[in-house]
């Protein structure tokens, strides 16, 4: 008799479509395409001294710069990249670029897709518009191009950004031993994703940690995402969107 081996579910799955460079504008802040020739000043400010902390760079594959002027010249072969895909982080009102990300590792033909070479300025670390441009990029990468998996993945080193990961929703999935050189260091690299099933939870809690009821006059936050991200898991099929 011959032997029957598991499989895995069948998926009703097609191929997806690429991220466009269309804008993604939100409450607090706009994720737009890069525009190196106005962007790169003011870029440059917010990431390197007397404004900005150069330490933003330290597990970036790039950076810092010695000039806007340099900063200017990688920003204009990266504006034409399509994977990864750049975009600035301008918040509102001013919309000034205080930051930038970038969808990367695309794989339309799995709905897989990464967010990456994730940076936020001085000015705009811990705000509301930080958390916001994460929440744009995957709302954009589930609900209107249908991805199946969103990753994040940093340098196994990097506690900021892999606290930053949990708090945004994503899940540990592991270390990748000696997975890059990076700047002539050796890199492990931590995964983390979010997937499709996973996905409605997560929006729910940003959204609910969005809203203007979760602020106080002074514009603190009255419960932070995490918590309300496990609290939409523990609700499960039952919750409602923002409800």
């Amino acid at each position: 008799m011959p032997t029957r081996l598991p499989l895995a579910e069948p998926v009703d799955f097609r191929p997806v479509d690429p991220p466009g460079r269309e804008p993604l504008h939100g409450a607090h802040v706009v994720v737009r395409p890069l525009e190196a020739s106005t962007d790169a000043e003011a870029l440059f400010a917010v990431s390197h001294p007397p404004e900005g902390d150069p330490a933003i760079w330290t597990y970036l594959p790039d950076g810092p710069y010695e000039s806007p002027r340099h900063l200017r010249e990688v920003l204009t072969s990266a504006q034409s990249s399509k994977d990864p895909l750049y975009f600035a982080l301008a918040p509102l009102p001013d919309e000034r670029p205080l930051g930038m990300a970038s969808y990367l590792r695309i794989t339309p033909e799995f709905g897989v897709i990464e967010i990456g070479h994730i940076w936020f300025g001085t000015p705009m670390q811990r705000t509301t518009a930080a958390t916001e441009a994460i929440c744009l990029l995957a709302r954009h990468a589930f609900d209107d191009l249908g991805y199946r998996r969103l990753e994040w993945k940093c340098n196994a080193l990097n506690a900021a950004s892999r606290r930053a990961a949990e708090r945004f929703g994503f899940t540990f999935e592991g270390i990748f031993r000696r997975h890059m050189v990076v700047k002539g260091r050796n890199r492990d690299t931590a995964w983390y994703a979010i997937i499709d099933d996973e996905w409605p939870a997560v929006r729910t809690g940003y959204e609910r940690w969005l809203a203007a009821e979760n602020f106080d006059g002074s514009g603190a936050q009255r419960r932070p995402l995490g918590e309300l991200i496990s609290e939409a898991r523990r609700q499960g099929p039952a919750l409602t969107s923002g409800g």
